[in-house]
């Protein structure tokens, strides 16, 4: 007799996170229910989808009385959720969602994540490598310190969400990570944010490239590896992977141990991507952040074979315990948007912008185009088994570029 599968809720299918969560559990007979913002969310096009519904407006107490309407209709079911806003503000509610075995992690765990001080200190403490950090209170402190840091150096808020209502009511940007080449463009980044009297971390600029280091954690034991090395990132200099590639399980073992031990030391349950910038040159990882919720590379992890929605579904909500099946080692991914953003920045940088890539034009291009027809290059959205993600997509991205092309008609006289 086959077996009763509990439904899926996931939260937030606009993006290749929560659509790479529906094909990973839907391809295996798990029946999902999809939400996203809007109905032209990527997500609720996939032919993994067993319903699709759009997000309640109301904000936090809408969505909640739409999760709790859900609920009472299919009754007992696991609940994804993707944005660390709705995680937050799921956690505030988690009384009320006793409908649901909720796959994310509680408040005390996500702050302690989510919180960067908090994070370099247990990661220092095991020794972690951790970027040097300033923490400006004023710009006086900011203008003391300047001229004695060493250059280039990032801006990135310690905790991003506590500060994203402050910024927006300010009317700026929250930005996850800016890129200054000297003092001068250090401290003009700065003055941005003395009506507000809140400042960004400044840390130092690591060489090398990203590695990312995939762990689900239950009862303090990691059940589930996977990492992966960036290629290209947007913005070029730092941020989100938009050409990534995994990597066989025993390179960078040690690290992978000092991972595990860093979540184990903060009391992590649940999935979580340990973020570094590793250089080759030296062979020295300094540890970024900890992403304490599904990440923007999930896609090839997936892909790769390291299933990790659907073991941790198995183990949060089923309470099974999980076998992992060896990953696919070499494996490509690419999210096609922000990579032809970042190869038209690459084309059109001055080297006196700052930051540049190694790579000239002509191999960027290059490049490119070659993974396009390179064996074992896969795609965040597109997928030949699920093809309506990608034609949906890229219908209403022509519209949107057609619609200022249109002639107005003429009005009758």
């Amino acid at each position: 007799m086959a077996e009763t599968l509990l439904p899926a809720v996931v939260l937030g299918v606009d993006t290749p996170i929560g659509l790479a969560i529906i094909r990973d559990l839907g391809r295996r007979g798990v029946p999902v229910i999809g939400i996203g913002h809007s109905a032209s969310a990527l997500g609720l096009r996939s032919r993994y989808l067993a319903r699709g519904l759009v997000r309640a407006g109301g904000g936090a107490d809408g969505l909640l009385q739409q999760l709790r309407q859900l609920s009472a209709e299919i009754g007992p079911a696991c609940l994804f959720a993707i944005a660390e806003s709705d995680i937050n503000a799921l956690n505030l509610a988690r009384g009320l969602l006793d409908g649901y075995r909720l796959l994310f992690a509680d408040a005390a765990r996500m702050e302690r994540v989510l919180r960067k001080d908090q994070t370099y200190a247990a990661a220092a403490a095991l020794g972690i490598h951790v970027p040097r950090t300033l923490h400006p209170a004023s710009m006086e402190e900011a203008v003391a310190a300047a001229p004695g840091l060493r250059y280039p150096v990032v801006l990135k808020w310690a905790d991003p969400n506590s500060v994203a209502p402050v910024l927006r009511r300010a009317g700026l940007s929250l930005d996850k990570l800016r890129y200054c080449a000297d003092a001068e463009a250090l401290l003009a980044d700065l003055r941005r944010y003395e009506a507000i009297g809140i400042y960004p971390m400044v840390q130092e600029f690591c060489g090398g490239y990203g590695l990312g280091q995939f762990v689900l954690m239950r009862d303090g034991r990691a059940h589930c590896l996977f990492q992966h090395r960036r290629l290209h990132e947007w913005p070029p200099e730092g941020g989100v992977s938009t050409l990534c590639v995994s990597l066989p399980p025993g390179e960078h073992a040690a690290l992978m141990e000092q991972s595990v031990a860093l979540l184990r030391a903060l009391d992590w349950e649940g999935v979580a991507m340990v973020e570094y910038r590793y250089d080759p040159l030296t062979g020295r990882a300094a540890l970024m952040e900890i992403n304490g919720r599904f990440w923007g590379s999930l896609p090839l992890a997936c892909q790769a074979g390291a299933a990790f929605p659907w073991y941790a579904y198995q183990m949060f909500g089923l309470d099974r315990p999980v076998a992992p099946a060896p990953y696919v080692a070499g494996l490509r991914a690419r999210f096609m948007v922000p990579e032809t953003k970042r190869l038209w920045r690459v084309l059109t940088r001055k080297p006196s912008d700052g930051y540049v890539p190694p790579a000239g034009a002509l191999a960027e291009v290059a490049g490119y185009l070659f993974d396009f027809v390179r064996p074992g290059t896969r795609y965040f959205v597109h997928s030949w088994r699920d093809p309506m993600p990608l034609l949906s997509d890229l219908w209403l991205s022509a519209r949107r570029r057609l619609r200022p092309l249109r002639i107005p008609q003429r009005r009758k006289t």
